[in-house]
């Protein structure tokens, strides 16, 4: 998407990092706000754990959850909570309007769900019978990420942070502490946008590394963006954005969603970046078969990764989002299909690569 400002630019126009990571209500226009903690890289039993608010239901068939909707698209609000652990209870509906308190800084969904800034510290609470937590998280770093659409339309963030805090499941209580990624945005209601297929993956390799990985396609199949972000304490960050390959294996059975869509989740995948015909980074994934709908249209869960960059190895786990709207002929195709998809087409005019 057309990047109108950057971390550079906001120093420019001298904004500091409490006015920049603030967590906005809904508000006048922008009736769509979407929060996230993502950690990627917990220790048995719950592999990741992620906190994801989203308030309104976007016309984009990626994030629209017609299941979740309890009054209006516009009025519905939705909190995932999920691990890697079997819950039933993850995803929790909302009518913002009448159930939700949402103000600058701080959301409270009835009594179960609550988010709360007191900067730079940020507050999540679920008080809930099977799965509750209680998370302290510190942003200690610089912006990794602020961004604004094309005609002010909305705009972006997310940092990389340290949370610690309480998780019960079961009535067994268990301390975390780890890194991860927390992310704001927020939009006007625009009309229809065709984005089809989205993923979103992290992987936290140690306490300063970390890679963000993620594809967006079109309605067509056509790629919007592939990219590899790779952040590091150690050297200054990398972006692969050119030439990125995203292939999926081996899949799981078809599966029907709660909105009646047909979908094909990734059992086995890899990400790939050559340069001058050589391998640069190559990432070689399994899922363990955890995945959870309640992330928008789609699904979370976690995989096994081996990975090559930099000419070191690594392994380890990783946390994955994969929402897959594209009708069934797109998301089966055979191999010399999938590479005619890598020409060249037009893109819609909010986004680039």
């Amino acid at each position: 998407m057309p990047i109108l400002m950057n971390n550079n630019q906001l120093k420019q126009l001298n904004l500091n990092k409490s006015d920049a990571l603030t967590f906005h209500p809904p508000k006048g226009l922008f009736k769509i706000v979407y929060q996230a903690l993502i950690l990627p890289n917990l220790p048995e039993p719950f592999h990741y754990l992620n906190f994801i608010s989203l308030i309104g239901q976007p016309r984009i068939p990626i994030c629209y959850n017609a299941s979740a909707i309890t009054t209006t698209a516009i009025d519905t609000a939705t909190v995932l909570v999920a691990s890697s652990l079997s819950t039933v209870g993850h995803l929790k509906s909302y009518s913002a309007k009448e159930q939700c308190q949402l103000e600058q800084d701080r959301y409270q969904f009835l009594d179960v769900d609550h988010i709360q800034v007191d900067f730079p510290n940020y507050y999540f609470k679920r008080d809930d019978e099977e799965f509750s937590c209680q998370l302290k998280v510190n942003i200690g770093t610089d912006i990794e990420n602020h961004s604004a659409l094309q005609w002010g339309v909305g705009d972006y963030w997310y940092v990389r942070c340290q949370c610690e805090g309480e998780i019960t499941y079961k009535k067994q209580k268990y301390q975390i502490e780890a890194q991860g990624i927390l992310k704001h945005a927020r939009a006007i209601y625009l009309p229809f946008i065709a984005f089809h297929f989205f993923t979103y993956q992290i992987i936290q390799v140690n306490a300063d590394f970390q890679i963000i990985l993620s594809e967006l396609r079109n309605q067509w199949n056509n790629i919007i963006f592939s990219r590899i972000e790779i952040q590091s304490n150690e050297q200054h960050s990398v972006l692969y954005d050119h030439q990125v390959i995203f292939d999926v294996s081996r899949v799981y059975p078809k599966v029907q969603t709660p909105n009646g869509r047909d979908m094909y989740l990734p059992r086995e995948f890899i990400w790939q970046y050559s340069e001058k015909d050589e391998v640069v980074f190559q990432l070689k994934a399994q899922s363990r078969g955890d995945y959870k709908f309640g992330l928008a249209a789609g699904y979370v869960g976690s995989f096994h990764y081996q990975l090559l960059w930099g000419n070191e190895n690594y392994e380890g786990t990783g946390y994955c989002e994969y929402i897959d709207c594209r009708p069934l002929h797109w998301q089966e195709k055979n191999k010399t299909e999938q590479i005619i998809d890598q020409i060249a087409h037009f893109q819609p005019y909010l986004c680039k690569k």
